[in-house]
């Protein structure tokens, strides 16, 4: 008899394909297969060595195997098997998105040796004028354990100059596996930091690793010293022996989270996230997969990782929607990682000053233990936050003038301001003051946004840009101005109101170029005074001890919003911006520039009880029947034409129609058209979870059977960040 096994393919088909194993050939689940796949050859995954194929079908072979190894131990395939499930995305795109890409294309699973450099003592002496030659040889000596080539070109040297002095008998050249090098460097690590009382009876409260799997919401106020939290943590439970991961929302926190981590953890901690390269991240995944007590710090794709003796989880910032996947396989890793603590038996620990209502809701019915930290490390304490009534006050850059007084005054004081504007680029509309024309996006419904530092008009939606016009296209005036402001523009005012302080933009434009953060973050760091600039990149877990005042510059853009979780995103980013204010020595305060300054909610939150907050929004979710009260997915469609879009969604509305579940629309999406592609969705709601489930399975199946019409595509979102 024939033995088969059941082969994943990185195809977005929601199914496997059965292959005969060949006489002598050992499978195991998890290995990676070379496989014919149509006329081509592909890299699979094997998900089951004792398949039952359709009888009469005449199977092909599987061709190799790559390694003797799986390359997902079983625990990281169950769950990703669960998650394909559970977010109705195909098996093989879920199997194949944790493993890095050399992987994904079918190289070895081994590690290219790198080239390691040391500086040789020599009486050969240098050129006079071989300045590069000679700060590169000093360098190099400054190293006694050596250097790789990676790490001297990132220091600003280049291979010729290396060259040179391997010429002259300066430096010596040898191979090594990269992981040889970082033992090669591991420095001594610290013992855990010390903490005060409060921490102390905070820690207390944590679970132990011999409890077993449990969830623990950490609500901390910002600067309370969550992170020394993690860290003693991590020193009195983890052995030496066993793994952790530190899941964090954005790239940009790493610099700082990592050199924290490494003072007391050495090159134990490794990294995770996109801006490594292709070798990097090989590197990184052999390590975590070969079982080395690594302590790995990533973003939200190192969920995914094949862990083989996961010991402990912590989720920073939990309630940050960088966790959840935006396109493709729409993941939660927040959620992801409580079942994979599940499935490892491991404690969870999931830290945010403004936990998500979801997280906050299961902490109060007892799913999730909940300590609290509610008092600022130190001597700091928590900001002095209040309302600026904008109301027929002229502004300048988005500026009111008390704000501006504020900002001197604070400068003159020799400290530094933090400006927050919800939005890049110097202006979000350019407008005719004589016809009224805007310039909108050809390819979506949205405005052109106003770059002045490079004269360009993009779209944050579908990156189109084009040159930025003098004259209005329509009736040729020179009245066409900005309307509105944006980072660029809120920089250029403050430069020419305060001429001789520093201003510092921080947002997507800015750091674009690698490093570009840490080095922003190193000058901000040095407590000289100057004024930040900055969108939400600010606003998340940066410790700047010498910022005392923080701006909001409009608050008013989440309480009309058509989106149910805007309320909250709004209360959370206020919050965590306003928390990088007074967190060393000095008392900090936060001006919240508004129209609405009697809106309930905002005068709720000058008070800064999240949690009294966090109860309101949960009564108003309850009474409108909304998560995390009840169970919600989205279908989303697009196509030339809206009336195309609204047809797949009838026809999926048509397949819904089953007791207890809603459907809100079919309706068009607040951007309705963007990149040329009209959107519309359709909204299931229920308190049936497992309904819900088992309905979403059976209409994506027949969903992939019908044949759809050129341009149009569905997709489904479970457990929906945006509504719109």
């Amino acid at each position: 008899m024939l033995k088969t096994a059941r082969i994943a393919v990185n195809r977005p088909l929601r199914r496997l394909f059965d292959y005969t194993i060949p006489d002598g050939l050992k499978l195991h689940p998890g290995q990676r297969v070379r496989i014919p796949f149509g006329r081509q050859q592909a890299i699979g995954l094997v998900v089951d060595t004792e398949s039952s194929p359709t009888p009469g079908i005449a199977l092909k072979p599987i061709l190799s195997t790559l390694e003797e190894w799986s390359a997902l131990p079983s625990e990281t395939l169950n769950l990703l098997k669960w998650a394909s499930t559970y977010y109705q995305h195909p098996t093989g795109e879920c199997l194949f998105t944790a493993l890095p890409p050399a992987l994904r294309k079918g190289r070895p699973a081994h590690e290219k040796k790198q080239q390691w450099w040391q500086a040789q003592a020599s009486t050969n002496p240098l050129p006079a004028n071989a300045h590069k030659q000679k700060a590169l040889y000093d360098w190099l000596s400054s190293k006694e354990e050596g250097a790789s080539t990676r790490d001297i070109t990132e220091a600003g040297f280049t291979r010729t100059q290396l060259d040179s002095l391997l010429n002259r008998g300066l430096v010596t050249e040898s191979t090594t596996d990269a992981l040889e090098a970082v033992e090669i460097n591991k420095p001594p690590p610290l013992p855990g930091p010390e903490l005060s009382p409060v921490q102390l009876d905070a820690a207390a409260q944590l679970p132990t690793l011999q409890e077993g799997f449990s969830s623990t919401l950490l609500y901390g106020i910002t600067g309370s010293g969550k992170t020394e939290l993690y860290l003693h943590q991590l020193k009195r439970q983890l052995p030496d022996d066993k793994q952790a991961l530190v899941l964090i929302p954005e790239i940009n926190l790493t610099p700082q989270t990592v050199s924290r981590f490494r003072r007391y953890f050495g090159n134990r901690v490794v990294l995770w996230h996109s801006a490594l390269n292709d070798g990097e991240r090989l590197a990184t995944w052999l390590r975590v997969r070969n079982g080395e007590p690594v302590i790995l710090i990533g973003t939200r794709s190192s969920v995914l990782l094949p862990f083989t003796c996961l010991k402990t989880i912590i989720v920073d910032e939990e309630h940050d929607s960088s966790y959840k996947q935006g396109e493709g396989f729409r993941y939660s890793a927040r959620d992801l990682a409580v079942y994979r603590a599940h499935l490892n038996d491991c404690p969870i620990i999931l830290g945010s000053a403004t936990p998500s209502l979801e997280s906050y809701q299961n902490a109060k019915q007892g799913k999730y233990s909940l300590v609290r930290l509610e008092e600022r490390a130190g001597n700091a304490r928590p900001p002095e936050i209040s309302l600026l009534d904008i109301r027929s006050r002229p502004l300048e850059g988005g500026l009111s003038r008390p704000a501006i007084e504020a900002i001197r005054r604070t400068i003159e004081n020799g400290e530094q301001v933090l400006v927050f504007v919800n939005r890049r680029g110097f202006a979000p509309v350019m407008m005719c003051f004589d016809c009224g024309h805007t310039m909108e996006c050809p390819r979506c419904d949205s405005k052109l946004t106003y770059h002045r530092k490079d004269r360009a008009m993009r779209c944050h939606h579908c990156d189109f840009q084009m040159a930025a016009r003098d004259h209005c296209p329509e009736c040729q005036s020179d009245a066409f101005k900005p309307v509105g402001q944006g980072t660029e523009r809120t920089e250029d005012i403050l430069a020419d109101t305060f001429p001789g302080t520093p201003v510092v933009r921080v947002d997507r434009d800015s750091t674009q170029r690698k490093d570009s953060i840490h080095k922003i973050l190193e000058r901000v760091n040095s407590g000289a005074p100057c004024i930040l600039v900055g969108t939400q990149m600010l606003a998340k877990g940066h410790d700047f001890p010498n910022v005392t005042l923080v701006i909001v510059v409009n608050a008013d853009g989440g309480l009309f919003s058509v989106d149910f979780r805007a309320p909250e995103q709004l209360v959370q980013t206020v919050l965590q911006v306003s928390g990088r204010a007074g967190r060393g020595e000095k008392t900090g305060r936060v001006l919240i520039q508004t129209c609405h300054s009697d809106h309930p909610l905002l005068k709720t939150l000058c008070h800064g009880r999240y949690l009294e907050m966090a109860d309101q929004l949960l009564n108003e979710r309850q009474n409108c029947h909304l998560p995390p009260f009840r169970s919600m997915a989205i279908f989303r469609a697009e196509s030339p034409t809206m009336e195309g879009s609204l047809q797949v969604l009838d026809h999926i509305k048509s397949l819904t129609q089953v007791a207890g579940i809603e459907t809100w629309g079919p309706l068009p999406a607040i951007i309705a058209r963007r990149a040329d592609k009209h959107r519309a969705q359709l909204v299931l709601n229920t308190t049936n979870r497992k309904l819900l489930n088992t309905l979403l399975s059976k209409i994506c199946n027949k969903l992939e059977q019908t044949k759809f019409p050129v341009g149009v595509k569905w997709m489904i979102d479970v457990d929906p960040m945006e509504t719109g």
